[in-house]
């Protein structure tokens, strides 16, 4: 396009285009020139931005040198499975803690220290961190986390609960920037609870899912009406390492199924009428040969329409990626370090939407 009509495109229209661009080229026409930097403040682009349809999310993830440097030395890493690429970042409000990724909504990603005392939002994609105020609750035990977005994805408006074996639980308001507690857990909950934290939370609409266990079964809040509820649901025979996930407003279940010295990974939805998982997918035959009498753990690291699954077994540890949607397995290449191709292990991760626009 010729220097003299591109001059004269309209701002609006030139905001709208640009907002439709890849995420990688979209940070790469940031360095041309001041006005293409300051886009990501903009209220106007962030509206046109908003407009966008919703990509693949990508996954963020807590990664370290080694497996014995876990808790020595910490980054970040996010990758893009449209394009198979790792992207390496490092944020500086966080190089000197270690945490855990607990949580997502939209662009923002929830992070917990390891002493389960501060809560940390940021936006990995631009480096943008908030530290929440402390909790009225003193709680040292693990809690199980859950964020939820009031609003849309480029707003500040967020909600995040943490919930304890206890029973206790907080919420916070990103409007109010304080902690609140908001309903009770009916009596017919038993407690102590039985938190799967292997499993991160699931958010359809306004509603929090938790998984439990001694009974099997989810745990819902309402952040909009403050009401729990729950719900006894059994587990599928010979299912270990699970978690749950969302695809398309429907809870799913993922998991390892062993029988026979073969071990799968196996997709179940919940169906509502009858409050049993059904089985819709399994990793394929070829895939699962892999593993043929070995034992396998398994750590599922995104639950929003798309699964980042790490099968480690004595002498492998394996990534792939599972599209809830499409049904398609793909296999995550290894993430090295660009500077000297040195692996990195990944510790955890979760899903989250690549919005540059997104304000812890």
């Amino acid at each position: 396009m010729e220097q003299e009509i591109w001059k004269e495109l309209p701002e609006d229209l030139h905001e709208a285009v640009i907002a439709r661009l890849p995420i990688a080229t979209l940070f790469r026409l940031r360095i041309v020139c001041r006005k293409w930097n300051s886009l990501l403040t903009s209220n106007s682009f962030s509206r046109h931005f908003s407009e966008v349809q919703l990509m693949n999310p990508w996954f963020y993830t807590i990664v370290h040198d080694g497996f014995y440097s876990f808790g020595k030395v910490n980054g970040g890493a996010m990758y893009d499975p449209s394009l198979k690429k790792w992207h390496h970042l490092s944020i500086p409000a966080l190089h000197s803690k270690i945490f855990l990724s607990v949580a997502s909504a939209g662009g923002l990603v929830c992070l917990l220290d390891i002493n389960n005392r501060h809560f940390y939002i940021c936006n990995p994609l631009i480096k943008a961190v908030k530290e929440l105020p402390p909790r009225s609750a003193r709680i040292r035990s693990r809690v199980a986390v859950g964020m939820v977005l009031t609003d849309n994805a480029t707003n500040r408006s967020y909600k995040v609960v943490w919930l304890g074996c206890n029973g206790d639980h907080e919420i916070y308001d990103s409007v109010q920037n304080s902690w609140s507690r908001r309903g009770s857990l009916p009596q017919s909950i038993k407690l102590p609870l039985s938190l799967n934290f292997r499993s991160q939370t699931v958010c359809i609409g306004s509603t929090i899912y938790f998984i439990r266990a001694n009974p099997d079964g989810i745990l819902t809040y309402d952040v909009s009406t403050g009401i729990w509820k729950q719900f006894i649901i059994p587990l599928p025979l010979h299912i270990t390492d699970h978690t749950i996930a969302e695809c398309g407003g429907k809870v799913m279940l993922v998991g390892l199924l062993s029988k026979n010295a073969v071990t799968c990974v196996c997709i179940w939805e919940l169906q509502k009428m009858t409050l049993l998982w059904k089985e819709v997918d399994r990793m394929p035959n070829v895939s699962c040969l892999e593993y043929y009498g070995k034992h396998v753990k398994m750590t599922c690291m995104g639950n929003q329409g798309m699964l980042m699954l790490s099968l480690r077994s004595l002498r492998s540890n394996r990534f792939i990626t599972y599209d809830l949607f499409k049904k398609k397995w793909e296999k995550v290449p290894d993430c090295t370090l660009p500077i000297n191709g040195r692996k990195q292990w990944i510790a955890c991760g979760t899903a989250f939407y690549p919005f540059p626009t997104a304000l812890p």
